[in-house]
């Protein structure tokens, strides 16, 4: 038996819904599809498609069968892109996992370009701060921020990202210029944070301001703790407190003055950005000029760049 085109028969039939069609999609005489499903189900010896005279339905065994068929021609596919053609026209399904803060104001604005250059490509992008098993989630790569906890994973680093304290002019004028990382530590200076917590563990984070050597980390008084970049900004221009926000979220808000920044004399750690992928010994096509790619966008957007700018000059300065 020929179990490739058996496969691939079995593959089209559950996609198309009738012999017919699945025939007519590979070019081939519907009693050569019939036999083939045939063969397929004997050498299984399980039964994969329940047939009527108008359509065909899978099994509970076929439809598991089919997802791990289909994952197996997507390696196949992934082997025929290490030829010379494949090379130069990656194609296939690309799924990666990004946060709010990189997808929306970095990642999808450069999509067109990334579908003008690799138009086979079809991309499913997963937009959250979630924690992602690459492996179990059928994930090709994630973009993060922050230290490596798979020891496991290849990562990338591909830039790196800034926090800066800010407030809205509102909630200054209601609670006062913090002067000293430690005026937010003061019960008495009534100022409330908006804080970070982490999607995998739980733990809320606090401040953490560094210069000339000296490391201060702040926990105060927090209302609203978050567990996602792009929501702690908004909970910032909601005026529910101080925040520690990354850079390239803030810089239009504080250009048009709807935020102030604060202790420009302080700064924060860098934030290392990764884009991570499991140890594949051979990478896919797809998955490297993405990874690729993105690199290239980093290193060059300006959103990013512009980090160089803090925590000493202002915004648009």
């Amino acid at each position: 038996m020929d179990k490739f085109s058996a496969m691939q028969a079995f593959i089209r039939v559950v996609e198309a819904g009738t012999f017919t069609k699945a025939a007519d999609s590979m070019a081939l005489p519907k009693p050569r599809v019939t036999r083939l499903i045939q063969m397929l189900e004997t050498e299984l010896q399980t039964k994969l498609l329940n047939r009527t005279t108008r359509r065909v339905t899978v099994t509970s065994e076929g439809a598991a069968y089919y997802e791990r068929a289909v994952r197996v021609m997507s390696e196949l596919e992934e082997l025929e892109s290490g030829m010379t053609h494949a090379r130069a026209n990656p194609r296939g399904r690309l799924k990666v996992d990004a946060s709010a803060a990189v997808a929306l104001p970095i990642l999808i604005p450069a999509l067109p370009d990334f579908h003008a250059r690799y138009p086979d490509i079809k991309l499913e992008l997963g937009v959250s701060d979630r924690p992602v098993d690459l492996l179990s989630d059928h994930v090709d790569c994630v973009l993060r921020g922050g230290e490596l906890t798979e020891q496991s994973l290849v990562a990338r680093r591909i830039g790196e990202a800034y926090l800066l304290t800010c407030a809205t002019p509102e909630y200054l004028k209601r609670h006062g210029v913090p002067k000293h990382p430690q005026d937010l530590d003061d019960p008495e200076g009534g100022h409330t944070l908006v804080k970070y917590f982490s999607p995998r563990t739980g733990r809320v984070y606090p401040f953490e301001f560094t210069r000339n050597g000296e490391t201060i980390e702040v926990q105060g008084a927090h209302q609203i703790a978050l567990d996602d970049s792009s929501a702690i900004v908004a909970a910032g221009l909601a005026g529910l407190g101080v925040m520690h926000a990354l850079t390239f979220l803030v810089q239009d808000h504080i250009s048009k003055g709807t935020l102030e920044p604060l202790l420009p004399d302080w700064s924060s750690q860098p934030i290392p950005l990764h884009v991570v992928y499991p140890p594949n010994r051979h990478l896919s096509n797809k998955v490297r000029v993405f990874v690729d790619w993105v690199a290239e966008l980093f290193a060059n957007h300006d959103l990013i760049q512009r980090k160089s700018t803090f925590p000493r000059q202002r915004i648009g300065g």
